[in-house]
């Protein structure tokens, strides 16, 4: 017999109290270390945090009672020490403040998750939105090309000026090509695992099966490159790659990825200037001529490595090191800067929780019914495991470096925006694939309840009426006749991409 699932709010809100306490006690120690006088900012900033996340706990309570309990915990841990190493950058590069800016994202951020989780409240209507999510992806992704709107900094052409502050497209379009992706996906799967050529041992799908979803993905890819980001176009191929792979289970489809990555590697070195000039910083870092160069140069990934050689094992603690020596430490390099001031074991302690934060993603996307909330999972846990491969990767010289964020840590709105967003649907997922489901006797198993989340028809409560049972009737002869007879519908007709399956993957 199996234990009906329990909702683990508690676990959660004590986890959130304890997350809480790391993040605002980094601050506090980062005001200890520097001689900061504590004022009425440091209060009521904490307070605010220490609200909107309760707010949150409060939002999954009603809405998401039986979601995963230490996805909140974790990010907000995350999140927490991200505002402190900000805020202890800006009391020494003397800028412009960005701690506040990053509260201010966190807040809205936050209240945009809140907002997502109770209007929405089945993940399983976005796959209506399949074809439209293509179209709002392409519109994102051309928009910082249009002239007096897309905007150049460090080289690349990403961002957008919206008068009060600057926003990257991409961020967004990440989340809805996941969407694409996974509806497209599930009502296709069919279709790419069973029709086609097989060539030796590869299956290769039909170009009218797989062509919409190989077209949006070039697209994507053609756009970033003609934007010089590089870091992006790594992490879409990657949630193309890892999202067909889960789909179709076929270890062929690795193998295509891995030769197209190598064949477009060796291309973009040799035709696109940006990429040429990453990899030459890659291989000779340390070269006086590459490290003096006035842009483009060597010098903050060595000082990066500078940074984590001097943290060692402990660290320097928080305020006594000089990570503002790094270019962008606050943004692209955060990594480097926690690395000098943790040391080796608090980095691999915050690597340890992307690390726990992952399997909870794959967690959910595993346990859920549907085939599409399974698919969405597990892209978000793809993307955001290729972030941090690709930041921590560029920053230690295991690849070459291509300016992606941090996610949660690294000061940047449109980033925190897209991650709380993602948290939220992870969150909705991880609640339909936990939440208890009644099964019993002549339940149709394929209806709207088979999936895993409630249906969004149907309201429980003491006043909701029973339930109808069918009511068995006796078959006429003809009836019998074409019960028995053999179906004549073609094995690989396409399902009704509304219709869902009980097993979730069909």
């Amino acid at each position: 017999m199996e234990t009906a699932p329990r909702p683990r709010r508690n676990v959660e809100l004590v986890l959130l109290l304890l997350a809480l306490t790391i993040g605002i006690g980094a601050k506090f120690l980062v005001a200890v270390a520097m001689d900061e006088p504590y004022d009425q900012t440091y209060y009521t900033e904490a307070a605010l945090f220490v609200a909107m996340s309760l707010a949150f706990h409060i939002v999954l309570r009603l809405r998401a009672k039986y979601a995963d309990p230490f996805i909140l915990p974790i990010v907000v841990t995350l999140n927490g020490l991200g505002m402190a190493m900000i805020h202890r950058l800006d009391l020494v590069t003397g800028g412009p403040p960005a701690e506040d800016r990053q509260l201010m994202w966190t807040l809205v951020s936050m209240a945009a998750a809140m907002a997502l989780l109770w209007f929405l409240q089945d993940h399983r209507r976005l796959r209506q939105l399949t074809y439209i999510s293509l179209v709002v992806s392409v519109v994102l992704l051309f928009l910082p090309l249009i002239p007096g709107l897309g905007m150049t900094i460090n080289g690349a052409r990403i961002w957008v000026n919206l008068g009060f502050a600057s926003f990257q497209p991409a961020e967004i379009a990440k989340i809805t090509l996941a969407i694409f992706f996974a509806g497209f996906l599930a009502n296709n799967r069919d279709l790419i695992l069973l029709a086609g050529r097989r060539i030796g041992p590869l299956q290769l799908p039909r170009a009218r099966d797989l062509g919409p979803m190989f077209i949006a993905w070039i697209v994507a890819i053609g756009v970033l490159v003609v934007q010089n980001d590089l870091g992006t176009s790594i992490m879409f191929f990657g949630l193309f790659m890892g999202m067909i792979y889960v789909a179709t289970s076929r270890l062929s489809w690795i193998i295509i990825g891995v030769g197209l990555v190598a064949a477009g590697g060796l291309l973009a070195n040799q035709f696109v200037p940006h990429v040429n000039q990453r990899v030459e910083i890659w291989l000779n870092a340390f070269d006086e001529e590459i490290y003096s160069r006035p842009f483009g140069g060597s010098d903050q990934i060595v000082q990066g490595l500078f940074g984590l050689t001097n943290g060692g094992l402990t660290g320097t603690g928080f305020g006594s090191g000089l990570p503002q020596r790094v270019p962008l430490s606050n943004s692209d390099m955060i990594i480097a800067a926690f690395g000098e001031e943790l040391g080796f074991i608090g980095l691999s302690a915050m690597l340890m929780l992307y690390l726990l934060l992952f399997s909870r993603f794959m967690r959910a996307g595993l346990g859920t019914r549907d085939a599409f909330g399974k698919l969405l999972s597990v892209g978000f846990a793809v993307v955001l495991v290729l972030q941090i491969f690709v930041v921590v990767g560029g920053i230690t010289r295991v690849i070459p470096m291509t300016g992606l964020t941090t996610p949660f840590l690294a000061a940047g709105g449109s980033s925190l925006l897209a991650n709380w967003l993602i948290l939220a649907l992870v969150l909705m997922i991880s609640h339909a694939a936990r939440r208890p489901i009644v099964v019993g006797p002549m339940v149709n198993v394929t209806g709207a309840d088979a999936a895993g989340t409630e249906n969004p028809t149907h309201h429980e409560g003491p006043g909701a009426a029973e339930p109808k049972r069918p009511v068995a009737k006796p078959l006429t002869a003809a009836e019998r006749t074409q019960r028995h007879a053999p179906a004549h519908g073609h094995p690989l007709e396409e399902p009704d991409p509304t219709h869902e399956t009980s097993g979730g993957d069909r």
